[in-house]
C-alpha cells in the first residue's frame, strides 16, 4: 500500500525481533555474526546485504537512512557522524585531482574552510558564485573541469535563497553532480531532488534531531553516486554511532509536527520585528520583503525556523544584544525546541575575512534566531527586551 512520505517517517521500521518490540531497540554493536563461513564470505565480497560491521552498515542507522529516503524523495542513502562529515564525504569520494567544484560563496563557515583550505590539497579546484547569480552567470561559471554543484538553500546565515529549479536545468545541461545542502529547509519544507539535485546532505544535528541532543549527518541521492559515497566512507570511518540513529529516527517522527510550529513562530517573529527601529534590515525567506520570495514560495511548503536581523549598530551592538538576552539560548547550534541566538561575524563566520563576509552579506551586526518552540510571545519579548537595552 503506498503511503505519504510523512506516514514512512513514523511507520518505516527495522524488521522486529522475537521478542515483538513495538519500537526500533538500539543494536549496539560493533560486528555481526554469521551462520557459516560462507555467509561470511559473501557478506565480505558484496554478494548479500548483511552487516558485517557497524562502520559499515548498522540496522538502526539503516532504519534512520530508509526514513530520510522516503522524505526526500532519495533512491538511497549513507549516514554519517556529522553534518560536516557528509558534506566533506560528499566531495571527496566523487571528485579528484583536475576536478573543479562550483560553490554558493554563501555557505556555513566550516564548509568554506573545507572548500578552500583542504580541497586543495588534494588538486582539487573550486570557485564561488553569488547567491543572487542568474541562469546565465551559472552558465558562464561552468567549466570543462567542473564536476559538482554545490550550494545552500537558505543559505547560512543569510537566507539567500537560490533557484533550484534554474540551477538543477545548468547542471543536466553540462552533466554536472547537483549536490545540494537541505539542512535549513528540511525535507518537509523542501525537497531538492524534485528540482534536479542529485544529492542531498543534511546536518541531522539541527532540526532533524531538534532537541540538541546528538551529531549526525546524512546523505541522500542517486543510487550510484551512494554507493561511492558509501565505499569512501566505509574505508576512512565517518559513521554515524547506533544510538545516534536511533535517536535521530525517533525524531524523524514528528519532524512535521515540529517544523510547522517553528515556521510558525519565525514568521510571527520576523513580521513582530521587521519596522523595529533599532533593527536596519530583517530577513525571512516567506515575507514580501524578501529579495527571492517568490523563488522560496515555489520551492518552500513555507519559510523555516530560522529569521536574522541586522543591528545597525555593528559587532560591539551584536555582541551586547547576546549578553542582554534573558531565555534565548547564546549557543553554536540550531535547530533545537529552544529557541537560539548567535553573531555570525563573531563565531561561526570570523574565520572569513572582512570581504568575504559582506560578500555573503554577514554584516558585522547580524544576528541569526533559530525560533524555537516555547510560546511566540515570550520569544518576542525576550528579543524586544534584549533590543531595548542594546
Amino acid at each position: 500500500m503506498s503511503q505519504h512520505p510523512q506516514t514512512n517517517a513514523i511507520r518505516i521500521q527495522t524488521e522486529r525481533t522475537n521478542e515483538m518490540e513495538h519500537s526500533t531497540p538500539m543494536f549496539l554493536t560493533s560486528s555481526f555474526c554469521f551462520d557459516n563461513a560462507e555467509d561470511m564470505r559473501a557478506a565480505f565480497a558484496d554478494e548479500s546485504d548483511d552487516n558485517i560491521y557497524s562502520r559499515f552498515s548498522n540496522p538502526g542507522v539503516q532504519e534512520f537512512i530508509d526514513k530520510m529516503c522516503a522524505l526526500e524523495g532519495a533512491e538511497a542513502g549513507f549516514a554519517t557522524a556529522s553534518g560536516m562529515s557528509a558534506v566533506f564525504g560528499s566531495f571527496m569520494a566523487l571528485l579528484k585531482q583536475g576536478d573543479h567544484l562550483l560553490s554558493c560563496n554563501a555557505i556555513f563557515g566550516s564548509t568554506h574552510t573545507v572548500i578552500a583550505k583542504y580541497l586543495p590539497k588534494f588538486g582539487i579546484s573550486h570557485s564561488y558564485i553569488s547567491a543572487d547569480a542568474n541562469e546565465a552567470a551559472w552558465e558562464a561559471a561552468i567549466r570543462p573541469e567542473t564536476k559538482m554543484i554545490y550550494l545552500e538553500t537558505p543559505t547560512n546565515p543569510g537566507l539567500d535563497v537560490l533557484d533550484l529549479d534554474m540551477i538543477g536545468r545548468v547542471a543536466k545541461k553540462h552533466s554536472v553532480i547537483l549536490n545540494v545542502d537541505n539542512c535549513f529547509a528540511t525535507p518537509l519544507n523542501q525537497q531538492p531532488i524534485a528540482f534536479g539535485a542529485d544529492l542531498v546532505v543534511h546536518s541531522a544535528t539541527k532540526w532533524l534531531d531538534g532537541q540538541g541532543r546528538v551529531l549526525g549527518g546524512v546523505i541522500v541521492g542517486k543510487k550510484e553516486l551512494i554507493k561511492e559515497i558509501y565505499l569512501f566512507c566505509r574505508s576512512t570511518g565517518p559513521s554515524l554511532s547506533p544510538f545516534n540513529a536511533w535517536v535521530l529516527s525517533k525524531s524523524l517522527e514528528t519532524l512535521d509536527v515540529r517544523m510547522e510550529r517553528h515556521s510558525a513562530n519565525a514568521l510571527f517573529i520576523a513580521e513582530s520585528l521587521e519596522k523595529h527601529p533599532k533593527i536596519a534590515s530583517l530577513r525571512y525567506p516567506f515575507l514580501a520583503s524578501h529579495p527571492q520570495v517568490a523563488i522560496a514560495k515555489k520551492q518552500m511548503k513555507n519559510g523555516g525556523g530560522v529569521v536574522c536581523f541586522d543591528l545597525a549598530g555593528g559587532l560591539e551592538s551584536g555582541r551586547r544584544f547576546l549578553n542582554n538576552l534573558q531565555m534565548l539560548s547564546v549557543t553554536a547550534n540550531l535547530g533545537d525546541t529552544r529557541s537560539i541566538a548567535s553573531h555570525p561575524a563573531s563565531t561561526t563566520h570570523a574565520k572569513l575575512t572582512e570581504e568575504e563576509r559582506q560578500l555573503v552579506n554577514i554584516t558585522p551586526g547580524l544576528i541569526r534566531i533559530s525560533v524555537g518552540l516555547e510560546h511566540k510571545e515570550d520569544i518576542l519579548n525576550d528579543i524586544l527586551q534584549a533590543l531595548e537595552k542594546n
